[in-house]
Formats: C-alpha cells, structure tokens, sequence
C-alpha cells in the first residue's frame, strides 16, 4: 500500500486555521512519523443508516486526509452478523459519495482480518494473556467491581493455555451455545480503568455471516477488532468521538501486541454531534423506522443524511454547518437552527424562484378581458446572474394566497384588502373592489380592478405600493402535491427527557397539501432532486415518490432565518 510521503503534502495549510485533531495530524507529519505518512479511516458499522453525525465524522477522515495529501480508507466494521445487512453497505457508500468523498479502492472489511485476528487471539492464550470464561454475561458484569472498587478475578482465569486453546478451537467449531462462553484478555482485575478489568475479545454468533457465511462461530468484540484492523491497514491516525477516550488505553494495549516504533497507529477524540429537536441513537432510529412511527430511513424528517438528501439538504450546506460547529473536546447540544441557516444561505444562492400557491383561492380581475393571455418574465434568481429568466402566463382568473387577503385587516398589513391596492410580482398593479361569499360566509373569490399603466417592466410603471404578491394563473396552473415537513420531537432535547421518547414526537411534523397550485413552467422543469424557492413561501424539493401524472413536492425549509439575524448581529 503506497501513501505520499512527507515532503509531499500538497498545498501549505495555515496553522491558524486548523482545528485541535489536524493541529496533531501536522505536528505527527512534521516530526516524520509513520514515516511521514498519513493514512485516516472511517469506519461504519452496516447495522444502519448514516446519520448527520456520522458526516461529521467522515467528513473529518476524509477532510484531514484531502488537506494534508493524505489518504481515507473506508472500512466496515462488520464483526456482528446478527445486525447486518447489504442494504446498509450500499446506503452507507452511496451517502459518504452524495458528500462528495470517494475512498478510491481502499475498500475494506473487518471480516477481511477473520483470519489475522483469529491468529492473534491464539498466540495470546499460548502466552497467558487470554482465557475462556464460562460466566454468565450478568455474572462478569458483577465480577468487575465498581469504578472504585476493585474486581474479583474469574473463577476460570487461571486455566492452561493448552485448555484455553482447547476450548477456543470448540467454540469456533460450534460445539457451544451463544453466551455460555467468551474469551477474555488476561489484564488487571484491579486496574482503575474499567476497560482494562479483563475484557471481552470474542463472543460466540451463530448467525451466518454476509460475506463469510458460517466459517466462523466466534466473532471479535471491538475493542479488540478496530485497532487491529487500523494496523493491518497502515491507518496512522484512528479519529473517534469522546465516548472511546476510555477504550484509547486498551486500543494502545492491542496494537502495541502488533506495532513497533517504525508504525503505531493513534487514537483521536473528538465530540459528538449532538442536534435540538433529534435523536441520534442508531437503536432509536431503527425503532421509529421499524414501528412505522415514520416513513422509512430516508423520510425528510430523519436525521439521517439520505432524508435530509431526500427533505433538499444539499452537500455544501451540511459541510458549512460541521464547519460553524467545528471539533472540540467537550460535549455541546447544537441548534438546528444553525443547520437550517446554512441550508437556507446555500439553496438561496442556487434555487430557481417560482410562484406556487398552498392555499388557494381565486382572484378575479374584473376589468381584464376574459379571452387575453399575456406573458410575464419572472427572474428565475436575482442572487444568481446567470439564472436569466422565465415565461409565466396572466389572465384574468388567478390563484393567490387565501391568506394574502384580508377583510378587516389590522393596522400593518400590506397585503390585498378591500380599497387598497398591491402589487401582482412581475404584473400589475390591483385594487380590491370585493368578494364573494358561500352561505357559511367563506370567501369564495376575491375580485380586483387593474392599473393597466403600471406592467412591470414599461417606462413609468414602477408606481410604489407596499405589498407585493405572487400569483398563478388559474387556466394554466399545475397541481401538484406538497409535504409539510417540521421537527420529528415536540422538545428541544428529546435525548435528556424521562420516559419513552416515542411520546415525544411532534403530531404536527408532516402535513400533506393536495391542491397546491403551481406555474406551468415548473411542472415542466420539474426533475426529482431540483430545488425551488416558492416565492414568499420557502424551499422545496422534488421528491422521489413523483410520478408522470403527480409532482410531489418536499419543504426544506421555510424562508424566516432567525439565525442568520444573529450572526449579523
């Protein structure tokens, strides 16, 4: 396996701008470790989805990697049959490659190592250093003592390493039921970190693997797995989240039964992302796929990075997020309304505006002839100056908001009431001369004069008036379906809440409109993936379910940033 060497890091990076893991990552590099070498890893189990916390992390391994000339392994860890499946291996590659990162062909399995590590586990007991225990998982548990009182040593401790090895060979034969033995590491029952109180190395599954089907009947516990697996590659740094800074030591106790001072991988920890309103426990997520309780891993509102990709997330505005965030050494809850700024900041600069009615009721111009159809140019985006244009047509019967129309409106609203005028985006200028209601006094059609001096776009129409709206001609509207997205959890932090976190969901996450009405030049344009700004409304994205008879439409968010008032400030 070739890596570059040190003198060949690429471009120079600023130390100033470094955060604390690649601050070590350039030291390491510097003073010619590893032979100068840089080689990071990100190591998923296939037992789910990616969520946006693990992005965090992968974005890390393979950031560092690009910035410093490095190179990213990407390895499964697949040493628990009884959990995994196909599904999440693609999902999980597919993800890592939506974001923009590409492993190359350094594509690797835990399950590659079987072998190696089934070797190494036999020398250890050759030398004394690992035991097979018949206890009941409930009874080591007990044996390890507490944090400040020591642990009592195992009854089978200190059997041979001939009958170790014995007992070894039967349980991967499968001679024995699961959870009736496992092998040990023979360290310090006394040893103030718990870790090191004689763990567990292998257990025995007998679920048949999906790549090795049943050559094995004992499978290694991760401890003792993940940095050997970081020394059979060459990894050089193994970066992590600071749930492992306890196990760094025992990760230091396995390799250096493998390393010597030419190449010892090291550990690195970072903290977790943790995010208002979401859970990111693995086991939570499945239970609410698996529950019904929401609509599949992808479903917009799952925190997973194929919803979010599926609710119109886009790459750039969840790296901008991880980069506001940053990596530190201590715990911290982030706000999604960050994240949805720097949705919001990125889709603004690159989504085309439409007009698109969620609420619909019809205007009438009643001075407008009923057989005229004139075509307006809307800009597809003013923050985009290559976006250029688009025709949308006008006539006399248009869809506009029910709620841009008020009777007895209150001082500050500058929408369209009886006597005032505003202004059609793009169009005319109206005045609201009446309605008509049904006999349970619903507003049924609002009707409306036009200046017709004052078209956009010809010379002395810019006449002022403080409200403008968007509209969408009734004989040429598309309808389409729109899926209301909001917060999976009612509370802030569902994770630090009592009680069962499924009755934490918030009621109200997903609505579903049917009678959206949109401009025919979207219908058009419409492909599954693009992003659109509703003019005045939000961000939406064309989901997965469209079809050639129905447009489906997911809200990424809304266009209030609250956020981003904030950082100005």
């Amino acid at each position: 396996m070739e890596t570059p060497a040190a003198e060949n890091l690429g471009p120079q990076v600023n130390e100033g701008g470094l955060n604390f893991v690649e601050q070590i990552i350039k030291e390491d590099l510097e003073a010619g470790k590893n032979g100068g070498r840089l080689n990071t890893r990100f190591p998923p189990e296939p037992n789910g989805y990616l969520h946006i916390g693990h992005a965090k992390a992968f974005i890390m391994d393979f950031g560092a990697a690009e910035k410093f000339g490095g190179t990213c392994n990407l390895r499964f860890d697949d040493t628990n049959p009884q959990k995994e499946d196909t599904e999440y291996v693609e999902a999980i590659k597919r993800d890592i490659h939506w974001l923009g990162y590409d492993w190359e062909d350094r594509l690797y399995y835990a399950s590659d190592y079987f072998p190696k590590l089934y070797a190494l586990a036999e020398r250890l007991i050759k030398e004394g250093k690992a035991y097979v225990d018949e206890q009941t998982s409930e009874q080591i548990a007990a044996q390890k003592g507490t944090p400040t009182t020591p642990g009592t040593n195992s009854p089978y401790r200190d059997r041979s390493p001939e009958e170790n090895l014995d007992l070894f060979h039967r349980m991967n034969a499968g001679e024995f039921e699961e959870g009736s033995m496992v092998l040990r590491a023979k360290i310090d029952m006394a040893s103030d970190n718990m870790h090191f109180r004689d763990p567990i190395m292998y257990r025995i599954i007998k679920t048949p693997h999906w790549r090795t089907g049943t050559e094995w009947k004992v499978y290694p516990m991760y401890d003792f797995a993940h940095g050997q697996s970081d020394y059979f590659e060459g990894v050089t740094h193994s970066i992590c989240t600071l749930e492992f800074v306890p196990h760094r030591p025992l990760y230091d106790y396995f390799v250096k039964e493998l390393a010597d001072e030419s190449y010892c991988p090291r550990q690195i920890e970072f903290n977790r992302l943790n995010l208002t309103y979401t859970v990111m426990s693995k086991r939570k997520l499945l239970q609410l796929v698996n529950e019904g309780l929401v609509n599949g891993w992808d479903d917009p509102r799952m925190p997973t990075i194929c919803g979010l990709r599926r609710r119109g997330y886009t790459p750039a505005s969840i790296k901008d997020f991880v980069g506001r965030i940053g990596y530190t050494k201590y715990e911290a809850l982030n706000h999604i309304e960050l994240l949805e700024h720097s949705v919001r900041e990125d889709l603004n600069k690159h989504a085309t505006r439409v007009s698109a009615v969620v609420n619909p009721v019809k205007l009438v111009l009643t001075n407008y002839p009923e057989d005229k159809t004139e075509t307006m140019l809307m800009d597809s985006n003013p923050e985009d100056p290559t976006a250029g244009t688009h025709e949308m047509p006008f006539s006399r019967e248009l869809w506009i908001e029910r709620e841009d129309f008020m009777e007895n409106p209150p001082k500050k609203f500058f929408r369209m009431t009886p006597g005032k005028e505003v202004r059609l985006k793009s169009a005319y200028i109206v005045n609201c001369t009446g309605v008509k209601k049904d006999a349970d006094g619903n507003i049924e059609e609002i009707y409306a004069e036009v200046d017709f001096d004052s078209r956009s776009g010809l010379p002395g129409a810019d006449r002022k008036v403080k409200g403008t709206l968007h509209w969408v001609s009734v004989p040429t509207a598309v309808e389409v379906e729109v899926r209301d997205y909001d917060r999976l959890f009612a509370v802030e932090n569902p994770s630090a809440e009592e009680g069962d976190f499924r009755d934490l969901l918030n009621p109200d996450s997903l609505k579903v409109r049917t009678n959206v009405k949109v401009e025919p030049w979207l219908a058009e344009q419409a492909k599954v993936g693009d992003h659109f700004q509703f003019q005045r409304i939000g961000y939406y994205t064309v989901d997965p379910d469209t079809t050639a008879d129905r447009i489906v439409f997911n809200r990424t968010i809304g266009l209030k940033d609250s956020w981003g008032k904030q950082i100005k400030k």
